[in-house]
């Protein structure tokens, strides 16, 4: 806790309580679902960005530039989602331990897997985040979350779509 000095006296003032509107229990619950996204974001992070250095064969070129292209727009979701749990007066995880328990999604493996199992795993862990998105949604709806929901209703739209295009590339 930051001690703010109060302007009548030299002790610390005490910090505001939050109050937005939302009970510290819905609170509590928004942010460790938020939690879990975020694990899940991470580690999809990571496996896109391991098959990105790491893919191989005659559509190098197309995969590797796509792989660059999702891990940075994940890079770029992990931030918003960890200051959505910040605002809500939680800390946000990050470390790998806490990725680790958190994440619905496995690691990537050891060794890697051919290109188009490369786009299957990526297309599954993008199911499978948007299923943890949309798995909060009844308690940011209980709890009048407007921000978080318009964070998950984003991330949301970004998995399905990608995934969809990964699905794609499965098509004969």
């Amino acid at each position: 806790m930051i001690a703010i000095m109060s302007k009548t006296s030299r002790k610390p003032a005490k910090a505001a309580a939050i109050d937005i509107g939302i009970s510290d229990k819905d609170r509590a619950a928004i942010a460790t679902g938020l939690s879990r996204l975020l694990a899940d974001t991470y580690t999809l992070y990571l496996t896109t960005h391991n098959f990105h250095w790491n893919v191989t064969g005659p559509m190098f070129n197309t995969l590797h530039a796509m792989f660059m292209a999702q891990y940075t727009e994940l890079w770029n979701a992990v931030d918003p989602i960890a200051e959505r749990i910040r605002a809500l007066d939680h800390v946000a995880p990050g470390s790998y331990a806490q990725f680790k328990a958190l994440s619905s999604l496995p690691d990537a493996p050891q060794e890697p897997p051919r290109a188009l199992e490369m786009v299957a795993l990526l297309a599954r862990g993008h199911e499978a985040v948007a299923r943890t998105a949309r798995a909060l949604f009844p308690v940011v709806d209980k709890a009048d979350d407007q921000p978080s929901a318009d964070l998950l209703t984003q991330r949301l739209d970004v998995h399905e779509k990608t995934a969809w295009m990964l699905r794609a590339l499965l098509k004969d």
